[in-house]
């Protein structure tokens, strides 16, 4: 019996702390056994489930895993937990322990479907009102899919990397910190992590095109495999050509070692890891594709101030004052010389980009 799994059904995604007993566990885990997953397929190995009667929740009964669960979403604070997570996640986290029964009855309402329950949410005056637009800080991979979204691009770019920018950013999926997931709300925000987000705005709109991934290259301190591969076209030996980029202890005795062995170990390993590379398909590391020239002049916009406009209406979800966006577009002016878009045309996607990176560098752009 997992004890552990049982709890956190019932502490982290149905109840909360409080509602159920050292025992509930304790007979949930009976319940659960047999649970298992082969080849990421969820499976139930009967020879493995206690077949006995089980005490759960104040009743009694020869339960399985799904009894349980079923048990569970009977309780009215269940429906109140889950609902009050869904709303506190699009809405505020700002929510009464009475509105919290009505949610909870709400969603009962529709015996546990989520579609109906969220339409509910969306169409309601509480989604739209002023005090809950913008209070919403969006989560790294939000971050990252709507502003692609925004820009118009339907496939996810290979430059900048999506895990390891989402991960620089505090969320690579399927890589929670803890069971529970991520905390939300205002741990995405720190100064190193909004210092982040301004860095892959502008990595989106400059994106570097001499990106070579991790996962391309050896690890361990070794020179990349081009950088290999150019010493030994120039004639270096196979020693000096595989060196350690630091010369530290560890790899002046690694360098001590093969002055003395017939053969290179390291040349080994790069061979290896070449020929491990050539099997491997590799993930496309196309830049993302996007015209601003091309958005505003769509957009019928004909000066800076029209474009600035435009792009903030089209990026940020809450009201931008007039003193920021005349700074942003006299930025726009002195970055392409002129405040007529028509005459700077064949040239002004770098000042827009410059722009755009400033837009969305502005602390509105973070909340939704």
């Amino acid at each position: 019996p997992n004890e552990n799994f049982a709890r956190e059904v019932m502490e982290l995604f149905t109840m909360g702390v409080g509602h159920y007993s050292e025992r509930d566990i304790r007979e949930a885990a009976r319940a659960f056994t047999g649970w298992n997953f082969n080849d990421l397929s969820f499976t139930i190995t009967e020879g493995d489930h206690d077949d006995g009667v089980k005490q759960f929740m104040g009743q009694s009964g020869n339960y399985n895993g799904v009894d349980i669960i079923d048990l569970i979403l009977k309780e009215k604070v269940a429906a109140e937990f889950i609902a009050k997570k869904i709303y506190t996640y699009f809405v505020t986290d700002e929510i009464s322990e009475k509105f919290g029964e009505v949610l909870g009855e709400k969603l009962t309402s529709t015996n546990y479907e989520i579609q109906p329950f969220l339409k509910t949410i969306f169409m309601s005056k509480d989604f739209y009102s002023p005090q809950n637009m913008g209070n919403r800080i969006k989560p790294p991979v939000e971050l990252v899919i709507s502003t692609y979204k925004k820009l118009g691009v339907t496939i996810i770019p290979g430059v900048p990397d999506f895990n390891t920018v989402t991960s620089e950013l505090g969320q690579q999926l399927f890589y929670p910190p803890t069971v529970a997931g991520w905390k939300q709300g205002q741990s995405w925000m720190t100064p190193g992590l909004l210092l982040s987000r301004g860095n892959l705005f502008y990595d989106i709109a400059f994106p570097d095109i001499n990106f070579i991934a991790t996962d391309r290259y050896p690890s361990g301190g070794y020179k990349t495999i081009r950088s290999v591969n150019d010493k030994l076209a120039l004639g270096l030996d196979v020693t000096s050509a595989t060196s350690p980029d630091d010369v530290d202890t560890t790899s002046m005795s690694m360098m001590m070692v093969d002055r003395d062995e017939d053969f290179n170990t390291r040349l080994g390993t790069f061979r290896g890891w070449q020929q491990a590379l050539q099997r491997v398909k590799p993930i496309k590391r196309d830049t993302a594709s996007f015209s601003l020239t091309e958005t505003v002049l769509s957009a019928g916009c004909n000066s800076t101030s029209d474009a600035v406009e435009h792009l903030i209406e089209r990026f940020i979800s809450v009201a931008i004052d007039s003193t920021t966006k005349n700074q942003i577009s006299d930025f726009l002016t002195r970055e392409i010389g002129t405040s007529n878009l028509s005459e700077a045309s064949s040239y002004m996607e770098e000042g827009l980009r410059l722009t755009l990176h400033l837009i969305l560098s502005l602390p509105e752009y973070q909340v939704s």
